[in-house]
C-alpha cells in the first residue's frame, strides 16, 4: 500500500530537471462579476524516491469560495502528483475531491506501467517547459486527448505578485469543449521559467480569470566567500537535445500526437486556371543534430516546373529546422530564382527570448514559440479544428503567432464542417479550414487549407488563382 509523503528528499541530485523545487504559485479568480470566486494554487514540494524512482513532489489545490459554490457550482480539489523529473510525466497521482457530500479519492498508479500520458497538473508544467507552445496528451475522466498550445501575441501583466512580461497562449482541446470550457488563454511570463501569470477562460458567457497573486521562490543558500580566481563569464547554454543512453540517434519518432512521422513526403501538383504548373514536394525530411540542437527538418521543394512557367524554378525551396517536440522553429531558410515577397532567405529564431533575425535588418520581438510558414502546416495537423455548433459564435478558432516578412502576426485558422471533394481523380472527404493572417499580401489571395478527416494531411491548398492538390503520398518512415 503506497502512503502518503513517501517522496524522502534527498542531497544530491544528479538528472536535470525543469521543476524548480520549493517553488509556490498562487492566484486569486474572479468569475464573471464575483472578484473573489475561488483560489488555486501549486506547489512544487520536494524531490526523492518513490518505489526506487526518482520523483518530484507537486501538491495543487483550486477551490470556488462560498458566494460561487452557492449560486453556480462548487468545486473543492486537491491533488498529489509524483512526476518524472526527466519527462514530467507522472508517476502517482492522488486526488482528492470534495465538492459532494462524500469525499473520493482517485488514484493513478503509473509506476509499473508507465504512462505516456499528462494529467491536468502536469500537463501545466510541461507547457511551461516548451514556452507554451506544442501539442501534448492529457488523461483526464478516463479520457485521452491531444492539447494543444499555441502562441500568438505579448502582454504585460500587472498583478499583485508584480509585473510581467508575457506571451499568451491559446489552449484547445476536445477535453475543454466537452467540458463546455472555451477561448482558455494562459500568459506565461517571458523568463525562463515561464510562469503562468494569467489563465483566462469561458464557462457559458462568464469568464474566468485567474491572476498570480503570491509567488514562493526556493530558497538559495548563500555560500561562505572563498578566494577564488577572477571569474570568467560563461556563455548562455542553448537548449539541451534529447539524447538516448547509448547517444544520439538519427531520425528518432516523434510524437504521435503530432500527426505525421519523420520521413513522410507528400507530392502535390499545382495548378491555376485548371492547367498544371508545377509539382511541389512537402516532406518531414529528417531528424538530426544541428550544433548539437536536436532538429527536425521540414521542407517544401519544386520538384518540376512545366515550360513556359516562370514563377518558380526547379529546385526552389524553404526549409525549416525546428523542435521536433513541438514544431517551433530554429531556422528558415528560403532559396528561390525568382524571390517571394515575404519570404527572407535566412530567419534564426531564439526561442529563449522570443528574438527574430532576418536578412540585415535588426532583430524584431515576437512572442516566444513563434511559428514560420512551414512549421505551421504541419504544426495545424494536431491543432483541434472542429467547427464551432453555433456558426455566428466561432469559439474553435485558433490563433497562432506567425512570422511573415519583417514581424510576427496573429494568423487565425477558422475550421469548417468536411465536405467532399475530388483529388486526383478520388473522393476524399476533407476539412476547409480558412486562414487570415492580418497582412496586406496574403489575406487579399485569402489563403485556404483542407485536411482530411481522419489523418489529418492536408490535401489541397489554395492561395489567390493557385491550386495544389495532393497526388502522391509517401509515408514510409525511418526505422
Amino acid at each position: 500500500m503506497i502512503q502518503r509523503g513517501y517522496a524522502q528528499k534527498v542531497t544530491v541530485v544528479t538528472s536535470p530537471t525543469s521543476f524548480r523545487i520549493g517553488e509556490k504559485l498562487a492566484y486569486s479568480v474572479s468569475y464573471g462579476k464575483f472578484p473573489d470566486a475561488a483560489y488555486a494554487e501549486t506547489h512544487v514540494v520536494s524531490r526523492g524516491k518513490i518505489a526506487g524512482k526518482d520523483a518530484i513532489e507537486i501538491r495543487s489545490k483550486v477551490k470556488t469560495l462560498e458566494m460561487v459554490a452557492a449560486a453556480f457550482f462548487m468545486f473543492d480539489e486537491s491533488r498529489t502528483v509524483y512526476a518524472a523529473p526527466d519527462s514530467g510525466l507522472p508517476l502517482y497521482v492522488s486526488t482528492l475531491s470534495q465538492d459532494s457530500a462524500l469525499p473520493k479519492e482517485t488514484i493513478g498508479n503509473y509506476l509499473t506501467s508507465p504512462t505516456t500520458n499528462f494529467d491536468m497538473v502536469t500537463l501545466l508544467y510541461k507547457a511551461r517547459e516548451s514556452g507554451g507552445v506544442g501539442t501534448f496528451p492529457l488523461f483526464e475522466n478516463d479520457l485521452t486527448q491531444n492539447v494543444t498550445f499555441a502562441t500568438t501575441v505579448s502582454e504585460k501583466v500587472k498583478t499583485a505578485a508584480g509585473d510581467f512580461d508575457t506571451t499568451v497562449s491559446t489552449v484547445t482541446s476536445e477535453f475543454l469543449t466537452a467540458n463546455g470550457i472555451t477561448n482558455l488563454r494562459i500568459n506565461f511570463s517571458n523568463d525562463e521559467f515561464r510562469v503562468p501569470v494569467l489563465i483566462r477562460f469561458k464557462i457559458a458567457k462568464n469568464e474566468f480569470r485567474a491572476v498570480l497573486s503570491g509567488i514562493t521562490l526556493p530558497e538559495v543558500e548563500t555560500p561562505t566567500p572563498t578566494p577564488s580566481p577572477t571569474p570568467v563569464k560563461t556563455a548562455t547554454p542553448t537548449p539541451k537535445p534529447t539524447a538516448t543512453p547509448n547517444g544520439y540517434e538519427d531520425n528518432r519518432p516523434i510524437a504521435t500526437e503530432l500527426g505525421f512521422q519523420v520521413g513522410e513526403s507528400l507530392n502535390y501538383s499545382l495548378s491555376t486556371a485548371g492547367k498544371p504548373v508545377a509539382t511541389l514536394n512537402l516532406s518531414a525530411r529528417e531528424r538530426k543534430q544541428f550544433n548539437n540542437i536536436d532538429m527536425l527538418v521540414l521542407a517544401l521543394t519544386v520538384t518540376a516546373v512545366e515550360p513556359g512557367f516562370t514563377a518558380l524554378r526547379l529546385g526552389d525551396s524553404v526549409v525549416a529546422r525546428v523542435n521536433p517536440e513541438t514544431l517551433a522553429p530554429y531556422v528558415l531558410e528560403a532559396r528561390s530564382g525568382t524571390p517571394f515577397p515575404g519570404l527572407n532567405p535566412l530567419v534564426a529564431f531564439d526561442q529563449r527570448t522570443g528574438m527574430i533575425n532576418f536578412g540585415g535588418a535588426a532583430p524584431v520581438e515576437a512572442p516566444i514559440g513563434t511559428h514560420s510558414i512551414v512549421s505551421l502546416i504541419y504544426a495545424m495537423r494536431s491543432f483541434n479544428l472542429k467547427p464551432s455548433k453555433d456558426r455566428t459564435n466561432p469559439v474553435n478558432d485558433t490563433r497562432v503567432a506567425v512570422f511573415w516578412e519583417s514581424k510576427a502576426y496573429v494568423f487565425t485558422l477558422r475550421p469548417n464542417e468536411p465536405e467532399d471533394l475530388t483529388i486526383n481523380g478520388e473522393k476524399v472527404s476533407g476539412q476547409l479550414i480558412t486562414i487570415t493572417t492580418l497582412t496586406k499580401q496574403l489575406d487579399p489571395l485569402a489563403p485556404k487549407v483542407w485536411l482530411t478527416t481522419e489523418e489529418r494531411v492536408p490535401v489541397r491548398f489554395t492561395l489567390g488563382a493557385y491550386q495544389a492538390d495532393l497526388i502522391k503520398r509517401d509515408a514510409t518512415l525511418f526505422k
